[in-house]
């Protein structure tokens, strides 16, 4: 199999177990391109021998499986390489929460073994496509998790007049707004009060981020609609954030926020599915007197 693979070039992010999965990649043997600066790392800062993997020079790579080993944030980078390609994706965690990367690296090879015999689903995940004119130059206007507006960490709240398929839907004054995919609900949505939405419902959820009024609670919308948003802000500018890349904007930029006219699968090995994965990563039904 032809494996591309994305990490995290952090020292403190690794602990040495990633060679032994490298080498089981190779013991089946599989072909393995590498991300040219996580290749890098491993082989300057790391000191690992991997005569073995080619580089990833470009975007214009493909492969049957691409892996992200690191945590969400390394995930959610990686989906943006693989972009419109729509090759299955599967993470290993070597950070923490791990609800994108749910493999835990005690697992991994188990979940190799699984993809070589076919013993896997795919999960189709939406994003969001993004449009406004001022999106920096480098950044992908598509989000896997949220697309976020926001105060400056200074400022008063901010005032975000919404329309949904040209229609008024209400002015949210608060912190901000989050438009979260199902994928993302588990993330920024949920931490400000959101609701979890399980993957592969076409949907998209609008959450307030510390609204003005209590009244204004999480809206759950076709993903088929448009989302218009205009911002006011006291300071004249907000932040736009693009699952977690953030940029400062300036009032009056017109937001358009829709579906994306791609998916990204999603590989889960047999017996890794989304509930298990809330009970163990949000310990739900547990018993804390226990």
């Amino acid at each position: 199999m032809h494996f591309a693979i994305f990490g995290n070039p952090s020292p403190g992010r690794h602990n040495g177990n990633e060679h032994r999965f490298f080498d089981l990649l190779h013991s089946y043997g599989d072909n393995i391109a590498v991300e040219k600066e996580y290749l890098t790392f491993l082989q300057d800062e790391m000191k690992w021998n991997l005569p073995f993997a080619q580089s990833i020079e470009s975007e214009d790579f493909q492969a049957d499986v691409v892996i992200s080993i690191g945590g969400d944030g390394t995930f959610l980078r990686t989906a943006a390489h693989v972009g419109s390609k729509e090759i299955p994706m599967v993470g290993i965690n070597t950070g923490h929460l791990g609800f994108l990367a749910d493999i835990t690296e005690d697992k991994a090879g188990n979940a190799i073994r699984m993809i070589h015999n076919g013993q896997y689903t795919l999960e189709k995940r939406s994003l969001l496509e993004i449009s406004t004119d001022r999106i920096p130059k480098g950044v992908r206007p598509f989000a896997l998790n949220d697309i976020a507006v926001l105060k400056h960490d200074v400022s008063s709240m901010i005032s975000i007049h919404a329309l949904v398929d040209g229609q008024p839907l209400t002015t949210y004054m608060a912190d901000g707004l989050v438009v979260a995919t199902p994928t993302g609900s588990t993330a920024y949505s949920l931490s400000v009060g959101g609701p979890v939405i399980a993957p592969g419902t076409d949907v998209m959820e609008l959450t307030p981020v510390a609204p003005h009024s209590l009244t204004m609670r999480p809206l759950i919308l076709q993903n088929s609609r448009i989302i218009t948003l205009n911002i006011e802000s006291r300071s004249h500018n907000f932040l736009l954030s693009i699952d977690g890349r953030s940029f400062s904007c300036p009032d009056g930029t017109e937001i358009k926020i829709r579906r994306a006219p791609f998916h990204i699968n999603v590989i889960k090995p047999e017996g890794s599915e989304f509930f298990s994965t809330l009970r163990e990563k949000m310990m739900w039904g547990a018993d804390s007197r226990r």
